[in-house]
């Protein structure tokens, strides 16, 4: 558990990027979501603004700015999809909450461990979707929790290869 817990001042200073990395990668992760599936059909396995929202959240350490990257992201993506809007905005507020709360507690530079967040913060995405749906609204929503499980490998998969690249964007003082 030692392993775990920042103990160089390297590891406890928030990252920063460029204003421009703030705006392109959303708004990238907004395109390729909604332009991947229709390539790849039912098989489109992926979250990125859900990615996108995790990573921002663990690297600026702040619960704000990750509860905000969260609600925008998520009411975009909704914007895309034939649900009602809010749906993704209340799963990625969530979310995009509690990422940045585990950032404050731990190293999250190991690709083990942000696999493994990538994972269980897309199953919770999904369950505060199927919450969001079936409880609050009322709306029958028929969830294969198999596609689920491949949903949020895939996602960890993607943030394997998505997050090293993003770590190389940050601004160096």
């Amino acid at each position: 558990m030692q392993a775990l817990i920042p103990d160089y001042r390297r590891d406890l200073e928030i990252r920063r990027y460029p204003l421009l990395v703030y705006v392109f990668v959303p708004l990238a992760a907004l395109v390729l979501q909604a332009w991947l599936p229709r390539l790849m059909g039912r098989y489109a396995y992926m979250d990125l603004p859900l990615l996108v929202t995790i990573y921002f959240a663990i690297n600026r350490r702040s619960p704000i700015h990750g509860t905000l990257l969260g609600a925008v992201l998520g009411l975009m993506q909704d914007g895309l999809t034939q649900r009602p809007i809010g749906i993704h905005g209340i799963a990625n507020t969530v979310v995009g909450f509690l990422a940045a709360s585990i950032g404050i507690r731990l190293v999250i530079e190991n690709n083990l461990i942000r696999m493994l967040l990538n994972f269980a913060f897309t199953l919770l995405s999904s369950a505060l979707m199927l919450f969001i749906v079936g409880m609050m609204l009322g709306l029958s929503w028929q969830v294969n929790w198999v596609d689920e499980l491949l949903r949020a490998g895939g996602n960890a998969a993607i943030g394997l290869v998505v997050f090293p690249f993003l770590d190389r964007l940050q601004t160096r003082d």
